[in-house]
Parts: C-alpha cells; structure tokens; sequence
C-alpha cells in the first residue's frame, strides 16, 4: 500500500511541476520577468522559488544536501532573494535547476520509505521530527499554490489561461461572453458596496 500512495503523492507533485513549466511557455523573457502584482510576483521567480523549496525539503531534512549551491539560500540573502531571476539567470538557467533539483527530490524519494524520518530546521520544535509522506504532501500543497499563482500571472500577462497543456479547463465559450460574465460579475459586486469604477485589467485585452 505504501507503494500506490507514494507513486500517487509523486504524480501530484509532477502535475504542480509541469504546470509551473508550462506557464512560462511562449513569454518573452520580459514577461516572464516583470511583477505583475504589488509585492513583485512573477513567473520566473515562481520557479526559482520552487527550485530552493525542493531542494531545501528534500535534501536539507533528509540530510540528503543538493549538490549545486544556491546562494540564495544564504542567511546573508536579501529578502526574497529566491522571489525574482537577476539579469544574468536566464530561463533556460533557472528551469534546468528546477529540472535538477526535482531529479534529486525523486531520488530521496525513491530511497526513504514514507515514514522516514526528517527534521526541518526552520520549522518550530513542535513540529519536528517529520516523515518523508509529511514533506511530500506539504512540498505538493506549495507547488500547486504557486501553480495558482503562476495562472493569474500568466493572465495577467498575456491573457493566456488553462490547466495544463491541451485542456484548458475553461468554458467553451467566445470573448464577447467573457466581457459579458465579467461585466455581470462587476454588476453584482457593486450592488454590495463597491466603488463605481473600471476593472484594472482586462483578461481578454491581448486575445
């Protein structure tokens, strides 16, 4: 049984994976740059992030280190370091890293058993120790909430929305039925308080 729910927790992990991969395709290295929310969220930096979390609960906690350092890891990082891509990662640079380390969090994960015992040195004491299926649930639920992320973003960016590659998971519907909807949504929002102003972004202004 340990077997099925372990190859089960890894084929969630790989969704979040592919789908944070997937979300830069076709950008220009601008747009894959450049904050789209007030605290600076952007998509590269989504995988840049993710490629630390892996390698910090994978390999740190299972005493099982990456081989590549990551600066910025380093107590002496500046805050969210590991939040943006400097002008000289490139995408190429910082998806193959992300490609490396989930290569290195499959091999600890192929090794240990679930029950595994880990400790995470920036968790509280409570919290400790931990076991390899508690890592790979919590290490699932954060890539996917940054896969959340990366779909508003990527909206953001260039208008473009889906699932993941050939299922777009969206109504099949035209643009004009979208302005409509959201027109609606904006209707009813004002109806409870709201202030009677245009919407910030128009998700269909670069279809």
């Amino acid at each position: 049984m340990s077997d099925v729910a372990k190859a089960e927790l890894c084929r969630y992990l790989q969704d979040g994976r592919d789908a944070i991969v997937w979300k830069l395709a076709g950008l220009s290295e601008y747009d894959l740059r450049r904050p789209l929310t007030p605290t600076g969220t952007n998509l590269l930096g989504l995988v840049k992030h993710l490629a630390g979390v892996e390698a910090e609960y994978f390999g740190v906690v299972f005493n099982r280190p990456f081989a590549e350092e990551l600066k910025w890891l380093s107590p002496n990082a500046e805050p969210n370091e590991d939040m943006w891509a400097r002008s000289e990662e490139s995408r190429d640079a910082i998806v193959g890293l992300y490609q490396r380390v989930w290569a290195h969090a499959d091999a600890t994960i192929s090794l240990l058993p679930l029950d595994a015992s880990g400790y995470v040195p920036w968790w509280r004491e409570a919290s400790n120790p931990v076991s390899l299926a508690r890592i790979l649930v919590h290490v699932t639920a954060e890539t996917h909430r940054h896969a959340g992320h990366a779909d508003i973003v990527r909206e953001l960016a260039d208008g473009s929305v889906g699932h993941r590659d050939g299922n777009d998971n969206m109504a099949a519907v035209d643009p004009a039925w979208w302005h409509e909807y959201c027109d609606n949504l904006e209707s009813v929002a004002r109806g409870y308080g709201g202030q009677t102003q245009p919407r910030a972004t128009d998700p269909h202004q670069h279809r």
